[in-house]
């Protein structure tokens, strides 16, 4: 069973828990922004789902909830910026603010946040970007060891979100956002939530076995039970190595730009209370730097209508941009309410309890 709880009390239960934990209401406001609009585009695993994990590294002494933000090395179109170890949220946003200004004035604007921690879902600040009139590429290194790397037998990196959007004049903008692993982590952890089984090929044990039971799949995952999630591709077969490949590449802009931390190092000395110290990678790239007002766009659109012009294989199910699916189901959760399974509303309840924060989750009418 889940609860169809709306956008309004999700944002509310939301607000109320990071107030009662310390964050400053600013901060907050744009925490529960990118949360709330990540559940409203069906991307569950990053939206108030978070909230577990987030209480987990606040009771450990990881998160300096009330840290704000500090522009390290300013180079005109490229910054470098110190994340104060709190949540990633308000870095990236005021990072990708930061870089649609200096996109603004120079074309092209960059920049790499390092002593940071989980941002939610990257697609939501290449949204900005496009929002803006701009090309909106992301990348973010990860907190858990998560992939297994080509012939590999145990996880060496995270799931290394890779996010890009673009403006078009009279379509949607274009948005891929993706996680360069076959799944996920996050996704996980709702079948977990919702006994549901996972999709053979997810999870693979120590021994490259899929596994398929979302309780011991979440245990291999998050409890450091051995195995772990394949490379975008599955198998070699099938282009493991190019998931790899690309994991690898958004750590690089992520991580080894900024001097962040290397997961598979840092996590086995990480002393208690010390952050995850994952970076980040914005970009903002303005079209009309390169070409007249306008024609990136327009082009952009014609070619996007080609595409939904494209015949089905399947009568009825016509051929989607990147960026729709999360667009529709947006406009769906807002009339029928955002699907919180009984085992999250379950935990939401004894986080708010534990806080002092009122529990405010409601169904829509």
């Amino acid at each position: 069973m889940a609860m169809h709880a709306s956008e309004a009390s999700v944002r509310a239960q939301i607000l109320a828990i990071l107030g009662a934990w310390g964050m400053p209401q600013d901060i907050a406001a744009v925490t529960a922004e990118v949360m709330v609009e990540t559940d409203l585009m069906g991307i569950d695993s990053h939206g108030i789902s978070m909230v577990m994990m987030y209480d987990g590294m606040r009771r450990d002494g990881q998160l300096k909830l009330d840290a704000r933000p500090i522009v390290e090395r300013d180079a005109g179109a490229v910054v470098l910026m110190d994340g104060g170890a709190a949540l990633g949220h308000f870095a990236c946003w005021s990072g990708m603010r930061l870089a649609i200004g200096k996109a603004r004035a120079h074309g092209v604007g960059i920049v790499a946040v390092r002593n940071s921690h989980h941002f939610g879902a990257a697609g939501y600040y290449a949204r900005m970007a496009s929002d803006a009139g701009m090309i909106g590429l992301v990348t973010s290194s990860a907190r858990n060891l998560l992939m297994v790397p080509t012939r590999g037998a145990e996880p060496m990196l995270g799931t290394n979100p890779i996010a890009f959007a673009a403006p078009a004049a009279s379509e949607r903008p274009f948005v891929l956002d993706m996680a360069t692993t076959t799944v996920a982590g996050n996704k996980v952890k709702v079948y977990h939530l919702k006994d549901k089984p996972l999709p053979e090929g997810w999870v693979l044990d120590e021994a490259g076995t899929p596994v398929v039971d979302p309780h011991e799949g979440y245990d291999r995952l998050f409890n450091a039970k051995g195995g772990g999630i394949s490379p975008l591709g599955g198998t070699a077969a099938m282009g493991s190595h190019k998931g790899y490949g690309l994991a690898m590449m958004a750590h690089v802009l992520a991580a080894t730009l900024p001097g962040a931390a290397f997961p598979a190092v840092h996590k086995a000395r990480r002393a208690p209370g010390e952050g995850d110290d994952i970076g980040h990678f914005v970009m903002a790239l303005n079209p009309g730097a390169i070409r007249e007002e306008g024609a990136f766009e327009a082009q952009m659109a014609a070619e996007i209508a080609v595409l939904r012009g494209t015949r089905p294989a399947e009568q009825g199910v016509p051929v989607m941009i990147p960026g729709d699916p999360e667009d529709s189901e947006r406009a769906r959760r807002l009339a029928q309410g955002i699907p919180l399974p009984d085992a999250l509303v379950a935990h939401v309840r004894e986080i708010a309890a534990g806080c002092g924060a009122a529990f405010v989750l409601e169904a829509v009418a």
